[in-house]
């Protein structure tokens, strides 16, 4: 019998080899034994059977039923979707011991630097001016800067300062950007210690020329930049989204985008795929991605690295340092970051 300790690993919608390396397989199986660890999802009385010894399962969702109750000695449940499991009893887990962890932080990185990319791709124009110089339309020089600005010295907002934006702020640095933050599940004294300013949100939109929509979708934050707080958006703004659409009322943003009111760029939609008639896929000033900024590689393998450094740590009977643990204040708010399933 192995004197490992057994983890239960069911990544389902994730494949094995999409967040682990060759390397970080092999540390895996090094450092546990592994039950199950296919990419099919395993079937779900063997995984709750499996529970009964398993120090931790690593899984694409909570869909197990209640935690059973001889899992005496589990320890972590780690869901590697990018959220937290929408329908765990959270007190139980609390109550027995068990941290839940999300992989959240190691899509910051990626996330983090699509949104830059981004946002210099709309601040200069660069999507536009190649389908311009493509079509033989292209305006040459100063010509082509009558509606384009500098990022350098320009005043940013940041609505949300989780995962994504501790990654994105030092991509910034360079820039001599002053960072203004809107982030009511953060003390003001720790968002100075990190170099930015607490502001309100409306302050935030008053006075910042690019926009980072950052935040972690929640009970309280659906379509928290209303029509109204858009309106208020100065002209030649851009406005990044790269967290979740549940943050926007997305039929204004989409209807004021077209009318000229600021520029967007947008990888995340309501609905996705997005629909082939979305009037946004019209719009020329939008810089749009198919929810492309959290699914590169390299980034879904430094997923597996943290969940290994996690597993190898409760293995010791030591505390998790990589990933993010559900906090008691906080999960109760925490909506669903899901995906949006596309229409029939």
């Amino acid at each position: 019998m192995s004197e490992k300790p057994r983890v239960v690993v069911d990544p389902h919608f994730r494949k094995m080899s999409e967040i682990f390396s060759d390397a970080d397989l092999s540390r895996l199986h090094q450092t546990v034994d592994v039950v199950w660890g296919r990419d099919d999802a395993m079937p779900v009385d063997s995984a709750r059977a499996a529970l009964g010894d398993a120090i931790a399962l690593v899984c694409g969702g909570w869909r197990y039923g209640t935690v059973p109750e001889d899992a005496c000695n589990l320890r972590a449940i780690i869901d590697v979707s990018g959220g937290f499991p929408e329908t765990l009893d959270y007190d139980r887990c609390f109550a027995r011991g068990i941290r839940v962890l999300s992989a959240a932080p190691a899509f910051g990185p990626q996330v983090a630097e699509m949104a830059l990319g981004m946002a210099l791709a709309a601040s200069r124009e660069i999507v536009a001016g190649d389908r311009a110089m493509r079509a033989g339309e292209e305006r040459r020089s100063h010509l082509g800067n009558a509606t384009t600005f500098q990022l350098y010295r320009q005043p940013i907002g940041f609505i949300g300062f989780g995962s994504i934006a501790r990654c994105l702020r030092p991509l910034l640095a360079p820039f001599n950007c002053p960072i203004a933050v809107y982030d009511p599940w953060l003390a003001d004294g720790y968002l100075r210690s990190q170099g930015v300013e607490p502001v309100s949100l409306e302050q935030l939109l008053a006075t910042s020329r690019v926009i980072f929509v950052l935040a972690t979708p929640s009970t309280e934050n659906r379509a928290l930049l209303s029509r109204e707080l858009l309106a208020r958006i100065s002209t030649g703004v851009v406005l990044v989204l790269v967290s979740r659409a549940h943050v926007v009322d997305f039929d204004a943003l989409t209807e004021l985008v077209l009318q000229g009111r600021f520029k967007a760029a947008i990888d995340v939609f309501p609905e996705e795929p997005l629909p082939a008639d979305h009037p946004i896929r019209t719009a020329p000033g939008a810089v749009l991605s198919a929810h492309r900024a959290g699914s590169v590689k390299e980034g879904l393998w430094e997923l597996g690295r943290m969940v290994v450094d996690d597993l190898e740590a409760i293995a010791r009977g030591l505390p998790p340092q990589q990933l993010q643990a559900a906090q008691p204040e906080l999960i109760g708010h925490v909506a669903t970051s899901r995906i949006p399933k596309p229409r029939s």
